[in-house]
Order: structure tokens, then C-alpha cells, then sequence
């Protein structure tokens, strides 16, 4: 994920927590805070020590900011903080698994933009 999609000072983790909205299901919870000084969305993933060890942290980070990179950044409203807090229950989940519990959070969390599922009549043939 590149440097300016990161969200990474605590001031800014804690003004997300504090003013913004959250949307949770069983393995994760987002909070959603509008910003309209970015052009576009940013993220911090939050995972407690609760939940594994240095190793299994950084792993369930990696695979979310994959899954965020490859799947969700071109469909996530410009202007947002985001952070994402992992439970200890996302651990028994796979890459595919993972991806559609993060998507059924953003879902919930009303940030995703909407896509256009209508085909023309020359595209079904």
C-alpha cells in the first residue's frame, strides 16, 4: 500500500475512533471518518496482541492490505480515514474467506461506491 493511502500517525487513529462511524461483523470492525484535505482514502489496520503474536499480526496485516489493493481501492469513496480493527476470530480464515468478510464490512459500513451491474444487450450475447 503506498505511503500516502496509510493512515500511520495515533492522533489520527484516535480521531477516527472518537468522530467517526464503525460498522462491524464477526471478524472485523471499520471505522469510517469523511476527510475532505485527501484526494482519495486512507487506511490503518489495528490488531491487538490479544489476538497473536508479532509474526501473526503482521501476517493478518499484509493479507488485509492485500485484499484491500487487489479488491476493495477501486471501489472505496475518496475523502475517508478508515481503520480496521481485527478480532481474534479472523485468524481461521482464509485469503478468500477474508476477502468477503472485508467486503461484507464495507458493505455495511456504507463506503464502498455503487457499481453499475446492468449489461447491454450486445454484452449478455
Amino acid at each position: 500500500m503506498q505511503k500516502a493511502y496509510r493512515l500511520a500517525q495515533k492522533t489520527d487513529f484516535n480521531k477516527v475512533y472518537r468522530h467517526g462511524k464503525s460498522a462491524a461483523n464477526r471478524h472485523f470492525v471499520l471505522y469510517v471518518l469523511p476527510n475532505q484535505k485527501t484526494e482519495h482514502f486512507r487506511l490503518g489496520i489495528s490488531v491487538s496482541k490479544k489476538v497473536g503474536g508479532a509474526v501473526v499480526r503482521n501476517r493478518v496485516k499484509r493479507l488485509i492490505k492485500e485484499i484491500v489493493r487487489l479488491q476493495l481501492a477501486p471501489r472505496i469513496a475518496p475523502h475517508h480515514d478508515l481503520v480496521i480493527v481485527v478480532r481474534k476470530a479472523a485468524l481461521d480464515l482464509d485469503f478468500h474467506e477474508m476477502s468477503k468478510s472485508l467486503a461484507h464490512v464495507f458493505n455495511r459500513g456504507k463506503i464502498l461506491l455503487k457499481t453499475d451491474k446492468s449489461f447491454s444487450r450486445q454484452d449478455r450475447v
